[in-house]
């Protein structure tokens, strides 16, 4: 595999766009950015200050790029008639780190040309969805003056925001679509302009117009192309073109649509109709209790077993002390690495002389051989626990699924044509808490993907992009957090520890002061982060502040082992 990175360049001049490397939309309308119909969002206290210096004019503008609110008018009030009637904000959203001006040369004291650039990290794709990108902004705007002001004459067409302006003007919210069997469901993360006055109706607008794209290969999405949100009458949610929906898949829409809402913090319970009629007769209001069994964060309060591997033995933590795990796993000296789920299934890889061994088993029950290789990496289950995923030999992510009644094994390759294009081998794969995105580590990076199910028992990974590039080259270890952000453990000394967001919009070092790198095991429950440093087993509550200090694990000081936490 030939290494890919992902490289932008765009470089414009005047009102022109020269994109190389890129998948920038040409013509799409971010809809997260805007509600179902058109809302009076108030008018914006960024307006062109009087006798303002040029380069001081052009930060605001961009920082009044931020609000969409009334097509862009607290932007638009920065440009000239002429610049205002060819401006076209929504042909696409970069993200950079910051926007550098440099004047140009030629500058008059009526007309003058800045140099725009930027670090580019991302975008803003159609509704919402946020994509990592690495790359560079160059752009060139003209300015002149208008009655004695300065108003920008020329800029190129789209919207360029500064990191700070996202966090400050947008809030990320999740809309919430099931997996293929319906069993779970899966977090969509939108970013949505926080000066909307009908939160709900925009989510609702973003959830009836389908997944992202990046997520739509991992979900279903099965409402007809009739289906129509037609806004709020009277506190009730109004629906039409649902007919062809029975009454389950009425109750699932029903599910994603109370959860959505609910985790945006929009107060239940719902009232909902179709065709003026409540969606269902058995649910004349819809609340999360009626689909308590699908909460997207139900593991927030659940206890996770904590279990470490010590000198290949596997050890369970307990009461501040720690005891071999019972049966034939724990006379064990020789286990490389293991995952196990809340029902106490196990699944290891042991050395053998030369082999590595993937077997199966219960904690307290035989275990099975399932394969072998040269090497084998830490197993990690899907969502239902019945099937694990182990890379064999660096590069063959292998599916292993045991039947429960009968003990058969079946093996599977997965599919990972995605990731032809990256050199190296993987050395770390995990699936995610609800079994639709997968995380690697590929010399040294960290790269997410999706999972596909095109059929029975088959698997892809798809839409693979490199999440933290600023850690390219240090990654170690890594591991899911239940909230759906990533735990990164590298070799640096500066910074051992970070944290990643689903959608790579952000990388964070946490508290490392007195962690030693580098930091070869990561875990996390609901309530604790555990790494493994170059001296021990560490842990830290998830609500830590930034100067909060890593402890030792109970249990386990003086043993450096890997943390194993079971889900």
């Amino acid at each position: 595999m030939k290494k890919s990175l992902t490289t932008l360049l765009a470089v414009l001049s005047t009102a022109v766009l020269t994109v190389g490397c890129t998948s920038l939309p040409s013509d799409t309308e971010p809809q997260a950015l805007r509600s179902f119909a058109p809302v009076d969002e108030g008018g914006s206290d960024i307006e062109p200050q009087p006798g303002a210096e040029p380069d001081l004019l052009l930060r605001d503008f961009y920082t009044a790029s931020a609000r969409p609110a009334m097509d862009y008018e607290a932007a638009r009030s920065f440009l000239t008639e002429d610049a205002n009637q060819l401006w076209k904000p929504r042909a696409s959203t970069l993200i950079v780190d910051r926007v550098d001006l440099i004047t140009q040369a030629g500058s008059t004291a009526a007309q003058r040309t800045f140099a725009v650039r930027g670090n580019v990290i991302g975008q803003l794709a159609e509704g919402g969805s946020y994509q990592v990108e690495n790359g560079v902004y160059e752009a060139h705007i003209e300015m002149e003056q208008v009655a004695g002001e300065w108003r920008i004459s020329s800029l190129p067409e789209g919207v360029v925001l500064e990191r700070t302006e996202l966090r400050n003007q947008y809030q990320p919210q999740d809309l919430y679509y099931f997996d293929p069997d319906g069993r779970v469901l899966v977090a969509d993360r939108r970013w949505v302009f926080a000066g909307h006055e009908s939160l709900d109706t925009a989510l609702i607008s973003l959830m009836m117009e389908g997944p992202s794209a990046n997520i739509a290969p991992a979900v279903s999405f099965g409402l007809p192309t009739s289906a129509t949100f037609n806004g709020v009458q009277d506190g009730v949610y109004q629906f039409s073109g649902l007919a062809e929906l029975d009454s389950s898949e009425r109750l699932n829409f029903a599910t994603q649509l109370v959860w959505t809402l609910a985790m945006a913090n929009i107060p239940g319970p719902y009232a909902v109709e179709v065709d003026g009629l409540p969606i269902s007769e058995e649910f004349p209001q819809l609340s999360t209790d009626d689909f308590a069994e699908f909460n997207p964060r139900s593991e927030v309060g659940a206890i996770a077993p904590l279990y470490a591997l010590n000198q290949g033995s596997l050890l369970r933590v307990t009461s501040n002390q720690t005891s071999p795990v019972e049966g034939e796993l724990g006379e064990l000296r020789d286990i490389e690495s293991a995952d196990i789920t809340s029902e106490r299934t196990a699944a290891i890889v042991r050395r053998q002389g030369e082999d590595s061994v993937l077997a199966l088993g219960g904690v307290d029950a035989q275990l099975q051989e399932v394969l072998r290789g040269n090497t084998i990496t830490r197993p990690t289950f899907e969502h239902d626990h019945a099937a694990v995923w182990v890379v064999v030999n660096g590069d063959r992510v292998i599916r292993v699924v045991r039947s429960s009644t009968t003990g058969e094994v079946v093996q599977t390759e997965v599919n990972t044509a995605a990731l032809g294009s990256i050199a190296g081998d993987i050395s770390v794969l995990r699936l995610s808490h609800n079994g639709a995105r997968v995380a690697m580590i590929i010399d040294g990076r960290v790269y997410t993907g999706v999972v596909n199910r095109p059929g029975t028992g088959d698997r892809r990974i798809v839409n693979v992009q490199e999440v933290a590039p600023q850690l390219a080259g240090s990654a170690l270890a890594l591991d899911w957090q239940p909230d759906g952000s990533i735990l990164v453990g590298t070799s640096s000394p500066e910074s051992p520890i970070w944290r990643v967001e689903k959608d790579g919009s952000a990388v964070s070092s946490l508290p490392s002061g007195n962690i030693t790198a580098p930091v070869v095991s990561v875990a996390a429950s609901p309530s604790t982060i555990y790494l493994t440093d170059s001296q021990a087993v560490l842990q830290l509550p998830v609500s830590g502040n930034e100067s909060a200090f890593w402890r030792e694990v109970p249990g386990l000081q003086g043993m450096r082992s890997a943390p194993v936490v079971a889900n």
